[in-house]
């Protein structure tokens, strides 16, 4: 058992699933830019970028490992072929300067307990100390530098950085969904240095939200929710070009219904928004698509775990309450048009999940998702609320695909091009 073995809590049996379970070429989506099955590894340098923008505990362990996890296949894929991997990552925003909270050590913790093979921990991610590390690392084995953003020239795209990032390898592999809207050196300096290539994660994000929104099967239903409409709103006016029903609930909710003329109480609205708000109702009537808003809310008086909570009996919301999450009637509502879907996009909860008197919104509808999966729909989840919410509700596995990228998932379904996925080479 490895030195960071009891740094990332997972079974033995299930370390041991993923260390058996391969990833043939065959099964490798093919997408327009290049994979990594496309680069001669063996005995080779690959460099790798990989998101470990993972949560900490005051005591420096990861609780939550799904970015190390979904890395593994791409690791496991590049170790089998004889490559030796250097993989490359930031934690949090220490402005450019090393600050201890933000080392990558915990990351490299949880990696080994999962890969069950010792893992190197470089000391920069830069330097001449790196470059030796780098120079001795044999086929089959594995070094994670130290956090990118301890640098300033990381953020700054600064081609020297990228220079010497790039001297350390042979290859580089683009593996990091959640940092591929960001144009840093690791992202999109790199690639102009090195023969490149899109990981096995960053290939599955591609695959399943290109077909989502280039050619999605119809019904194809949207599911919005969260704060606030101006973070969404060119989310909004790209989905509403592209699909039949569109979902919204959460705070955003509100400021639709003001702009409709419907109370809401003192729920959260953005007033600067509200003739934004009718823009995006009248376009999406000129389009025929249905933009259907909650008709029914749980309200409370004062948010907090224990608020005596109330259902409306309509869309309307009564001065000196607030909505926090959506009615029964709306659950019933929106599950008629999940259950009928064969595409489904959902970015968004319905209300503050967080409190557990709060979430049965939410909740309810992961699991109408996860049913619209069984019943063949393809169903992705984008967004850090949505995807902790379906965590939250076990669905996690039950849904086609959870996004491991909330902005850059956000940006790919506004029809953006992402900077770190532009630099990689097209097929």
């Amino acid at each position: 058992m490895g030195l960071f073995e009891s740094r990332c809590g997972l079974s033995r049996l299930y370390r041991q699933e993923i260390i058996q379970s391969t990833m043939p070429t065959e099964t490798i989506p093919r997408i327009s830019k290049r994979t990594l099955d496309q680069l001669p590894v063996q005995g080779k340098k690959v460099l790798v970028r990989v998101d470990y923008n993972v949560p900490l505990s005051p005591e420096g362990k990861v609780t939550d490992d799904t970015r190390v996890r979904e890395t593994l296949p791409t690791l496991e894929y590049l170790l089998n072929k004889g490559a030796a991997v250097i993989l490359c990552a930031h934690l949090g925003r220490p402005k450019g300067k090393p600050v201890a909270q933000y080392s990558l050590k915990p990351a490299a913790a949880c990696l080994e307990s999962l890969i069950h093979k010792s893992i190197q921990m470089a000391p920069d991610c830069v330097g001449p100390a790196v470059q030796a590390i780098a120079k001795n690392l044999k086929p089959g084995q594995i070094l994670l530098l130290e956090n990118l953003r301890f640098h300033p020239e990381e953020e700054a795209n600064d081609s020297a950085f990228a220079k010497s990032l790039a001297s350390l390898a042979d290859y580089f592999v683009q593996d990091a969904f959640g940092a591929v809207h960001r144009a840093h050196a690791s992202t999109t300096g790199v690639p102009e240095l090195l023969p490149s290539a899109a990981g096995l994660l960053l290939a599955k994000e591609i695959y399943f939200l290109s077909h989502a929104i280039q050619n999605p099967q119809r019904p194809f239903v949207a599911i919005l929710g969260g704060a606030k409409v101006s973070d969404k709103i060119e989310v909004i006016e790209s989905l509403i070009e592209k699909v039949d029903t569109l979902l919204v609930g959460g705070a955003m909710a509100y400021t639709f219904a003001k702009a409709q003329g419907i109370s809401v109480g003192k729920s959260r609205v953005e007033n600067d928004k509200i003739d934004l708000a009718l823009s995006l109702l009248e376009k999406a009537k000129k389009r025929g698509i249905q933009f259907l808003l909650p008709i029914d809310r749980v309200i409370v008086q004062n948010v907090d775990p224990n608020a005596k909570a109330e259902i409306t009996p309509s869309t309307t919301i009564p001065e000196g309450w607030e909505g926090v999450d959506i009615g029964p009637k709306t659950v019933q509502l929106f599950q008629k048009q999940l259950l009928n879907a064969k595409t489904i996009v959902w970015n968004g909860p319905m209300g503050i999940f967080e409190m557990p008197a709060f979430a049965k919104g939410t909740f309810a509808i992961a699991e109408f998702v996860a049913e619209a999966t069984k019943k063949g729909a393809t169903t992705i989840v984008g967004g850090g609320d949505s995807v902790a919410a379906v965590k939250q509700a076990g669905l996690g596995n039950q849904l086609s695909h959870v996004s491991t990228g909330g902005g850059a998932s956000l940006e790919y379904l506004e029809g953006k091009d992402l900077p770190g996925i532009a630099a990689l080479p097209n097929v």
